[in-house]
């Protein structure tokens, strides 16, 4: 292949500036913009940022003032946590106190009620062993009398029997001429 150079095609003819400045050098064209000079570009500029800083200036006290009060209603909030929280700590010291009273009186309740069956019990004891004895002096009343009962029955049939042994020896011994002498003896000592 043969060594060829790249060709440039231009569509359109270049301007160039034949102006001969200072010196012979030529003049330098000043950029613009939408038809304005720099300095009119960098005019315009400061214009606009400094009405941006005016009217930002209220926006930014607009938004301070949104935000200040945002903070005093968070802050209005925060008191009003700390007081639910102080009125929460004081009920669950309440709760607590009241369950401490309630083990307390609770505690206290078991001791009477064991003190209540130990006098139940200990009086239970007492009437039974009074029971006890009652019954054992009502048995022993009722061997008493039957004692008393026996012997009376002894008494009186050995009364019986010594009366009805006397009748069969008087009658034995004793006749009609003993009967007459014997109450004449008793009616000569009246």
């Amino acid at each position: 292949m043969a060594n060829t150079t790249p060709e440039v095609f231009a569509t359109e003819a270049a301007e160039v500036n034949t102006e001969v400045g200072h010196g012979g050098a030529g003049t330098h064209a000043e950029p613009e913009l939408f038809g304005l000079a720099p300095f009119q570009i960098v005019s315009i500029a400061m214009l606009i940022l400094l009405l941006i800083a005016f009217f930002g200036a209220k926006v930014h006290k607009t938004i301070a003032g949104g935000l200040d009060s945002k903070i005093a209603a968070i802050k209005d909030q925060l008191e009003e946590a700390k007081q639910l929280r102080a009125e929460a700590e004081a009920l669950r010291q309440e709760y607590a106190d009241k369950i401490a009273g309630a083990e307390k009186d609770a505690e206290a309740m078991l001791a009477n009620a064991q003190h209540e069956a130990d006098a139940i019990l200990e009086k239970a004891e007492a009437d039974s062993q009074a029971m006890v004895e009652r019954r054992k002096r009502m048995a022993e009343d009722k061997i008493a009398a039957a004692e008393r009962e026996a012997v009376e029955d002894v008494r009186n049939r050995a009364a019986l029997a010594a009366t009805a042994a006397s009748r069969a020896l008087i009658a034995d011994k004793h006749d009609a001429d003993a009967d007459k002498a014997l109450a004449d003896k008793v009616i000569a000592g009246i």
